[in-house]
């Protein structure tokens, strides 16, 4: 069932189904935003007839203090998703080729049609990770390629050395777009030196979100960085008045409340290591992740087999695996009791 409810003139409007705490395919923060920002964005409501910026000057400096570049190395978009087409509209043609992996966050496909850009799949290997050796001859061939890290559906994560490795055996002239979104999830030992990345290599973007971790999905907040150059083209297409008003108060206060966030990031990993203890104690393996979900991989039965009857809305892929959004502990009794009643 869509969850309702109703605004003064008792008018019914649907809720979205991150109310719901059996939608677990989208991997949104179980969390409502920390109250620092709710009450922030509160605030923020009465300038809601006022436009942004023109162009998202002041969130574009706030957001490179905080990260540690120039201004001009960082560009927004209406969250990572708008980023990524920005960089596939200043740099691509139609016709010219996409590297990723297969399978991948759902929406590289679809930006892959939208730009008009062929797409080149490379299998995972059998254990949730990127064939990196096989992405890189991709990669000659292509105007960019894709490297998520930690990976969407698997969450896993390839060495600094390997990602070492691949940038380096990639040309120049091909993009290559590194998706961070859930990097807030990692554990420092193994986060790369984003830094350090970006100015050896100019051909590298560095994607990122407040929808994963910071729980502010709906407000659609996303930003890449990258050498000065390669921003500077991307920038050019930043849509006037494109970002929310309330984006620079909500990501401030998120700065602002980063003991809370801290604390928050610590239930969830909690939970999604208790979740795949819990599996893998009853037989299912569960690839080691590094992000707010956990991945299946295809098994004798069909997942959506385990799963639907119990009402649970799950990432279902077509070779078979699954990707669960780590929620509360409700969910995840959920979980586990549609997996054990399946033996």
């Amino acid at each position: 069932m869509i969850p309702l409810t109703r605004v003064a003139d008792d008018t019914v409007v649907a809720l979205p189904e991150a109310v719901d705490p059996m939608a677990l395919s989208l991997n949104e923060n179980p969390f409502s935003p920390l109250p620092a920002v709710r009450s922030a964005l509160i605030s923020a409501i009465d300038s809601a007839n006022r436009y942004p910026e023109f162009l998202p000057e002041g969130l574009r400096r706030l957001i490179a203090s905080r990260i540690g570049v120039a201004e001009e190395q960082v560009v927004l978009g209406q969250g990572a998703t708008g980023v990524a087409m920005q960089l596939l509209h200043a740099m691509t043609e139609p016709g010219d080729r996409i590297a990723m992996a297969t399978p991948t966050f759902d929406g590289y496909p679809i930006f892959a049609r939208m730009a008009r850009l062929q797409p080149i799949m490379v299998p995972l290997d059998e254990y949730g990770h990127h064939d990196l050796e096989t992405l890189a001859e991709a990669a000659q061939e292509a105007k960019v390629v894709v490297l998520c890290r930690p990976h969407n559906p698997t969450g896993t994560v390839e060495s600094a050395l390997a990602v070492e490795r691949f940038l380096a055996s990639v040309p120049s002239e091909t993009i290559v777009l590194l998706d961070e979104a859930y990097i807030e999830f990692v554990a420092p030992a193994f986060r790369l030196d984003g830094l350090s990345l970006i100015e050896r290599y100019p051909n590298l973007l560095v994607l990122r979100t407040f929808s994963k971790a910071y729980g502010l999905a709906g407000l659609r907040i996303g930003y890449g960085f990258g050498s000065a150059d390669l921003i500077g083209r991307l920038w050019r297409m930043q849509l006037p008045f494109g970002m929310d008003s309330t984006s620079l108060v909500a990501v401030a206060a998120s700065y602002d409340a980063e003991r809370q966030l801290q604390r928050r990031i610590r239930v969830i990993s909690a939970e999604r290591r208790y979740l795949r203890m819990r599996l893998r104690a009853m037989g299912a393996y569960a690839v080691e992740g590094h992000a707010n979900f956990v991945y299946l991989p295809p098994a004798g039965k069909p997942w959506q087999e385990v799963f639907d009857p119990a009402g649970l809305r799950v990432r279902h892929y077509g070779d078979g695996g699954v990707r669960i959004t780590v929620g509360d502990r409700w969910s995840t009794r959920a979980v586990l009791t549609a997996v054990a009643t399946s033996r």
